[in-house]
C-alpha cells in the first residue's frame, strides 16, 4: 500500500486547463443571479453579512485547524483539511438556502464577496494556518506555495468571471435571464464530468477514501454547518439569517480546492482526495439539512 502522502494524483496541462475554464463559468453561471440591489440591501444592514465573512474565513479555518490538532492527520490530509476551509463558499449554497427558508439575498451577496475575499484569503489561510504545523509546512515548502501566485490564479478563475456576469446581469438583464439556464446545466454538466473523469483515471487511489479522510470530511462538513449557524446565533441574528451564514460557512468551493491542488501542490494524494469527497459530501449534507430546514417554520425572534 501506498503511503497517502506518497499519492500524486495525475491531470496532464490539458485537462487542468478545461477544469480552470469549467470553474470559471461555473462562476460566471451564478453571478448571472446576482443584482446591485442585493448589495444596496446589504449596505443598509450589514451585520449579518459581517457575521457571515467571520464565520466562513475567521472561525472555519481556526476550527479547521483545531481538527487537525485533535485528530493528527496525515499530512497531506491535514493540508486538505486546511484548503478546503480557506476556499470561499460554493455556488450550490445559493440554492440549498433557498430550499432550507433562509435568507436568499444573504446567501447571493455572501457568495460574490466571498468570491472576491477569496483572492485574499485563500492564500492567507493556507500559508498562516500550514505553517501552524510542522508536517503541512514541510509539504509546503517542498511544492514552494507562494500565495501571490495563488492570488493571481484566483483573481483570474474567479473574480473576473464574477464581475462579468454581474455587469452583464443589470447591464442586460432580459440575456442574462435567459443564459442563466444554460450556463447552470452546461457548467454543472461539464464540472461533474470533469470530476467523474479525473476519478476514473485516478481510480486505484481512491481506496484511500475509508478512515481518516472521509471522517475528517464529514466531521469537519458537520462542524462548519454549526460552527456558522452557532456563531449567528450569539451574534443575534434572526433565524432566517442564521440558515443563510450556516450554509455558506459548510458549504465550500472544492471545484477551486481541486484546481489549487493540482496546480499548487503536484497532485498531493490526501489533498485531492479531501477536495474530492469534500466536493460530494457536502452536497448531500446540505440538501439533507435544507430539507430538514424546509419543514420548520422561521422565527423572527432574535437573541
Amino acid at each position: 500500500m501506498v503511503p497517502l502522502d506518497e499519492v500524486s494524483l495525475q491531470f496532464n496541462p490539458t485537462t487542468l486547463n478545461i477544469l480552470n475554464i469549467i470553474l470559471g463559468l461555473i462562476v460566471f453561471g451564478v453571478s448571472l443571479n446576482i443584482k446591485v440591489v442585493d448589495f444596496k440591501v446589504l449596505a443598509k444592514s450589514p451585520k449579518p453579512f459581517l457575521v457571515g465573512v467571520m464565520s466562513q474565513f475567521l472561525l472555519f479555518p481556526a476550527l479547521a485547524f483545531l481538527v487537525i490538532l485533535l485528530i493528527q492527520p496525515p499530512p497531506s490530509v491535514a493540508l486538505g483539511i486546511i484548503l478546503v476551509a480557506a476556499c470561499p463558499g460554493g455556488n450550490i449554497s445559493n440554492f440549498m438556502t433557498l430550499h432550507a427558508k433562509g435568507n436568499a439575498a444573504l446567501s447571493i451577496a455572501m457568495s460574490a464577496f466571498s468570491t472576491a475575499l477569496a483572492t485574499i484569503m485563500t492564500p492567507f489561510n493556507i500559508a498562516f494556518w500550514g505553517s501552524k504545523i510542522a508536517s503541512t509546512d514541510s509539504l509546503m515548502n517542498d511544492v514552494s506555495l507562494d500565495p501571490l501566485e495563488m492570488f493571481f490564479m484566483i483573481l483570474i478563475l474567479m473574480l473576473i468571471p464574477l464581475t462579468s456576469g454581474i455587469y452583464i446581469s443589470n447591464r442586460f438583464p432580459r440575456f442574462a435571464y435567459k443564459l442563466q439556464k444554460f450556463m447552470r446545466v452546461f457548467s454543472l454538466t461539464f464540472f461533474g464530468g470533469f470530476i467523474i473523469f479525473g476519478i476514473a483515471i485516478n481510480l486505484k487511489y481512491f481506496y484511500h477514501l475509508k478512515g481518516v479522510v472521509s471522517l475528517s470530511v464529514i466531521g469537519l462538513n458537520a462542524l462548519g454547518f454549526l460552527i456558522g449557524y452557532g456563531f449567528s446565533y450569539l451574534m443575534g441574528l434572526k433565524e432566517y439569517d442564521r440558515r443563510a451564514v450556516s450554509i455558506e460557512t459548510g458549504i465550500q468551493n472544492s471545484g477551486l480546492g481541486l484546481i489549487l491542488v493540482f496546480n499548487f501542490f503536484e497532485g498531493l494524494g490526501g489533498m485531492a482526495l479531501i477536495a474530492a469527497f469534500w466536493g460530494v459530501w457536502h452536497i448531500i449534507a446540505g440538501l439533507l439539512l435544507s430539507t430538514y430546514w424546509s419543514h420548520r417554520k422561521i422565527t423572527i425572534q432574535t437573541v
